[in-house]
């Protein structure tokens, strides 16, 4: 990752929606959906466990994820 602003502003955070889970920037712009296997989404291959680790991660700032990299 470059070093580069964020385009949309910090802090991001996840909401659980129905089904799955939305990462959104801090004013409330939906940056991102993931969704796990449930009646709505039987074909979805994500559990709910690893949607939420996803989301989570994709909200972290730039600098923990390259310090998690290693």
């Amino acid at each position: 990752m470059t070093d580069h602003t964020r385009r949309y502003p910090p802090p991001w955070y996840v909401d659980e929606v129905a089904d799955g889970f939305c990462v959104r920037d801090d004013r409330g712009q939906a940056l991102a959906y993931l969704y796990y296997q449930s009646k709505r989404y039987p074909d979805s291959e994500l559990t709910r466990d690893e949607a939420r680790r996803i989301a989570i991660n994709i909200a972290k700032p730039p600098e923990l994820l390259r310090s998690t990299a290693k």
